[in-house]
């Protein structure tokens, strides 16, 4: 008999903005789900993009979340800290032969899918058509020496071939099989930037042992993904649980850039933790 994984869960906002109450509801979601299997509760910081990270930023999220009455365990994870953590997972991928250089711009890759017979629509309308996936080594060493900005693309016919097939257990639907092609081939690093969201929040789920993966429905599909890396990678399958997400009045996801209420904002009306706690689903036992 297998002896069941003691929970880790972790909350990850990023120190771009002020937390809303979306933010507060993913983290007081995975903290009770921490609690309540007798579990850990881990914080991280994902400052990966260093142009929109503020440190007054991070200090407002730790103070939020105490606010809330939330405690995690240290020392918190930042991204930008751990770099060279990144850099040998994409290592281990080029040697697989998985990784290529993508030199189109945005505007490029619109412009081929337009031009497509059948362009796809909806969500599938961003997915990039694999132009640079098709360049030969000549042609790839002449935009090199040209200094081109370029991006490194996970080949995902080829990761998928290796790979095999795969799943994940979502909670409250079972094993979910996974469809990474949807994806297209996704970015995995910048130039300028030596990892993206998909490839620093596969590693450190692993490296910070993770076993529940709590986050929005909207990071379902980003999930398809982070199994094929768990499994290129050889890393740890936590479980996973999407939980819905808040909605504003308009139905639309609360948001940073639409200028959701923050937590910041309600303490300052007079709001009390129990008040936003309560308002969210969690009420005190």
């Amino acid at each position: 008999m297998t002896a069941a994984r003691e929970i880790v869960t972790r909350f990850a906002p990023s120190p771009t903005g002020r937390l809303h109450l979306g933010h507060a509801f993913a983290a007081l979601f995975a903290a009770r789900a921490a609690r309540e299997a007798g579990g850990r509760f881990l914080l991280r910081i994902e400052d990966i993009d260093r142009a929109r990270a503020r440190k007054e930023f991070e200090d407002a999220i730790f103070a939020d979340l105490a606010w809330l009455g939330l405690a995690w365990e240290e020392p918190v994870r930042r991204q930008s800290e751990h770099m060279a953590d990144y850099a040998a997972a994409l290592a281990r991928l080029d040697a697989m032969g998985l990784l290529y250089p993508c030199f189109c711009t945005r505007a490029e890759i619109a412009a081929e899918v337009a031009r497509a017979a059948e362009a796809p629509h909806g969500a599938e309308a961003l997915l990039y058509p694999g132009t640079c996936r098709r360049l030969s080594p000549a042609e790839r060493k002449a935009f090199f020496a040209r200094g081109r900005t370029y991006a490194l693309r996970l080949d995902m016919a080829a990761a998928d071939a290796r790979a095999g097939p795969l799943s994940w257990h979502e909670r409250g639907r079972g094993e979910v099989r996974v469809q990474a092609e949807l994806q297209g081939d996704v970015v995995l690093a910048r130039k300028e930037l030596g990892t993206s969201y998909h490839l620093a929040v596969t590693v450190d789920d692993d490296v910070q042992g993770v076993t529940l993966v709590t986050r929005g429905e909207d990071l379902f599909a980003a999930t398809h993904v982070h199994r094929l890396l768990q499994a290129l990678l050889g890393l740890a399958v936590p479980d996973y649980h999407h939980h819905p997400m808040l909605l504003d009045e308009r139905g639309r996801r609360l948001a940073k850039r639409e200028g959701a209420e923050t937590i910041a904002a309600l303490r300052e009306r007079g709001a009390s933790p129990a008040e936003v706690r309560a308002r969210l689903g969690f009420q005190e036992r």
